[in-house]
């Protein structure tokens, strides 16, 4: 299927790694050209060079190092996009996830950082971008979230609580900002990121697993399709959710887990 999005423009966040630069290099495959974000600027231009190479036709990759807790690196982010490209067609939301643990080790400090990383980035990316966003025939805001806010996870309090605020707002933003700007969400459960080939390569050197895909394919028990995701599975999902060919599709939240949640809804 041909999504149509060739010679649009993308900011797509916390894209040096993992499934923001999954969602980065499928919309650079289609042609768009994206601007790539992140705090490490060494591993950000090893991730522009990665992602440049797999780009389709003309499509520019650019990388724009900003941190998300910061208003002012965010408006210079989005204006960075506008100015490279002359206008913003998509905006992918992504951040790092905050730390696990239970409840009651928790601290206020660790609250009001999880939310401002999590919420508050997205509130000010489309603040920033709700003007080139609805300019030129409209766009769209794609969300990448987590399961949990499906159903709550083990040890993950902070994911499980504040990530939900996050599907409230691109509710809200679907619309509000109807009809000249789509807003979407996908919510992923375990995908072959750097996150997980280091727990995985923990669990090897503890002894739990005689090798790393040993423990990958234990992980992928859990999951009814018997293995866990590849991380351009989801960012196809996320091109898709940015292209004309999902035109209908607007305040949703969409699971990519292979089938692992248990929730109906």
């Amino acid at each position: 299927m041909e999504f149509d999005i060739e010679g649009n423009a993308a900011l797509v966040t916390a894209s040096s790694s993992g499934l923001g630069k999954a969602s980065a290099t499928a919309l650079a495959r289609e042609g768009v050209d994206v601007v790539l974000n992140g705090r490490d600027e060494e591993r950000l231009a090893a991730a522009v060079e990665e992602v440049e190479a797999e780009a389709a036709g003309d499509a520019r990759v650019v990388g724009q190092p900003a941190d998300l807790t910061d208003a002012a690196e965010v408006a210079a982010l989005v204006e960075r996009t506008v100015e490279e490209f002359g206008g913003l067609d998509h905006l992918v939301t992504s951040a790092g996830g905050p730390p696990s643990g239970p409840f009651l080790d928790t601290t206020d400090e660790d609250w009001y950082h999880a939310y401002d990383l999590l919420v508050m980035s997205v509130v000010r990316l489309v603040r920033e971008a709700a003007d080139p966003l609805r300019a030129d025939g409209g766009g769209t805001v794609v969300t990448i979230t987590s399961r949990s806010v499906k159903e709550a996870i083990d040890n993950l309090v902070l994911s499980n609580a504040v990530r939900m605020s996050v599907v409230g707002l691109e509710k809200t933003l679907s619309r509000e900002l109807a009809p000249e700007v789509r807003a979407n969400a996908v919510l992923p459960g375990s995908h072959e990121t750097s996150r997980i080939e280091n727990l995985m390569e923990a669990a090897v050197e503890r002894g739990e697993y005689g090798s790393y895909e040993e423990a990958l394919a234990a992980r992928g028990e859990e999951v009814p399709l018997g293995r866990i995701g590849d991380p351009i599975e989801l960012g196809n999902t996320v091109a898709f959710l940015s292209s004309p060919r999902s035109g209908f599709i607007n305040g949703v939240a969409v699971p990519i887990d292979g089938g692992s949640g248990a929730s109906n809804l």
